[in-house]
């Protein structure tokens, strides 16, 4: 990841408007920042969520609030909790998912 060309900017994540994106269950609300190639995100999931999709995309993400499962595809699994955040390249693992029994809001750059 490499962060283009960009002046200082300030972001109210409130007042970006969400899009929805549903789960095999639930759905995830992505507040997106895009500069260039860069993706950067405010998620929420809602209770219940499953995401439709395993991820081999790299990510910095970073638990704001409630609980966060992560599967990888060769079977680890990992729960993060507020304060958390996992790192990941690009193919750089066993290919990724998350869920949520219990919601969680994430920041996520990619």
């Amino acid at each position: 990841m490499k962060i283009p060309t960009l002046p200082f900017t300030v972001t109210d994540w409130s007042g970006v408007t969400p899009t929805r994106h549903p789960g095999e269950t639930g759905e995830a609300l992505w507040r997106t920042l895009n500069i260039g190639e860069l993706r950067v995100r405010q998620v929420e999931y809602s209770p219940g969520y499953l995401a439709d999709h395993w991820c081999d995309r790299g990510h910095v993400l970073y638990v704001l609030e409630g609980e966060l499962e992560t599967e990888l595809r060769d079977g680890r699994r990992f729960t993060l909790r507020p304060g958390m955040s996992y790192q990941v390249s690009d193919f750089g693992d066993a290919a990724h998912r998350s869920s949520t029994r219990t919601g969680a809001k994430l920041f996520i750059v990619d």
